[in-house]
């Protein structure tokens, strides 16, 4: 089974769930505000952070997609917390926002893009970004997220 293949499986994994769980697709860059790289590196460090592997599946083990992990993980971010700077490009993941609102700061939008609860976020590809709980409120994210190569 190719990585394509897997890939497409986990995504319609998450739609199927999105449909027994109604969400909405999460905020979207405002008009006229994307670019490249038009937002600078954020925070290099968590901050107020719990991230905890909630689930994990060798892709090696009878999917033929050696080296390769697929994980599930819950994320906590206190007020004021923060989620580091980092890349998809070679680590796509699915986020579903389970309670709270953040901020996300995404380096092909000048602008944050808000995400409430509820919503979900595909990010894949060459973006790079970094999340902050803007609010007083602890937030709860769960991700999914296929690993590059050890």
């Amino acid at each position: 089974m190719s990585l394509s293949v897997i890939l497409r499986a986990a995504g319609s994994a998450v739609l199927f769930s999105l449909f027994l769980f109604p969400a909405a697709i999460a905020g979207e860059c405002p008009a006229g505000k994307s670019g490249d790289n038009v937002t600078p590196p954020g925070p290099s460090e968590p901050k107020g952070l719990k991230d905890e592997v909630i689930s994990s599946i060798d892709l090696g083990q009878g999917y033929n997609v050696p080296d390769r992990q697929f994980r599930m993980r819950r994320l906590e971010i206190s007020p004021g917390g923060i989620v580091p700077w980092h890349s998809h490009e070679s680590r796509p993941a699915h986020i579903y926002v389970i309670k709270g609102n953040i901020t996300e700061y995404r380096s092909n939008c000048a602008a944050p893009i808000e995400h409430r609860q509820g919503e979900a976020v595909a990010e894949q590809g060459a973006i790079s970004h970094w999340w902050r709980n803007n609010s007083r409120r602890m937030v709860v994210l769960i991700s999914a997220d296929i690993l590059p190569p050890k």
